[in-house]
């Protein structure tokens, strides 16, 4: 049975912890940031932990 290849958009784009939790970055960061309020961008600014069934496929897809 081939090995599983790891999904390289995945790895780039997400975090796994040593506990096993998925860190994802904040959309809407890029551009168009003068119609953002300085709240909203700095809450953009934040990490987030991704939850549910979407980290676990997560996992599985980079081999975590």
């Amino acid at each position: 049975m081939p090995k599983q290849k790891t999904r390289k958009s995945i790895t780039r784009r997400f975090r796994f912890t040593k506990n096993g939790k998925v860190i994802r970055r904040q959309a809407g960061r890029s551009h168009l940031k003068a119609s953002k309020s300085q709240k909203r961008l700095m809450n953009l600014k934040k990490t987030k932990t991704v939850t549910g069934f979407y980290a676990k496929k997560l996992r599985k897809a980079t081999g975590n």
